[in-house]
């Protein structure tokens, strides 16, 4: 199965992972830079990390994230969130026409949750193949 989810994320890295993770990685420089938003910068490039190498791991709820994750995420959908999930959809759109990218359109589908909510969730290795969440 690990082999299968290498080229899985191989394949992904060139039509999809590179763009994506470059558009979380600005998210978070932008954060940074306002200081204030650190944690959302935080929870940015760790998305990152998990869009440009997405198959083998899910991301879970952590159990202890309450209302300040709530807060947070509302904040970030509506400053960055929006246009990192409205990324998946333009991405998973040829992906989709591909018929071959069928999987990785899906995929870029199943990213948009995280995409809107960050905090309070981190990524974990998955024991499941392909698609398993």
């Amino acid at each position: 199965m690990k082999i299968i989810n290498l080229i899985l994320n191989v394949i992904w890295l060139v039509f999809s992972g590179i763009w994506l993770a470059l558009a979380y990685t600005v998210a978070a420089i932008i954060c940074f830079v306002l200081i204030v938003t650190i944690p959302f910068g935080v929870a940015a490039l760790r998305i990152a990390g998990f869009v440009i190498w997405p198959f083998g791991r899910t991301a879970v709820r952590k159990p202890g994230a309450g209302a300040p994750s709530l807060v947070g995420n509302v904040v970030w959908v509506v400053f960055a969130g929006w246009w990192l999930a409205l990324g998946h959809i333009v991405t998973s759109i040829p992906l989709f026409i591909s018929i071959i990218g069928i999987p990785f359109g899906w995929a870029n589908l199943k990213l948009i949750p995280i995409s809107l909510m960050p905090l309070g969730h981190e990524v974990v290795p998955t024991d499941r193949g392909f698609g398993g969440r």
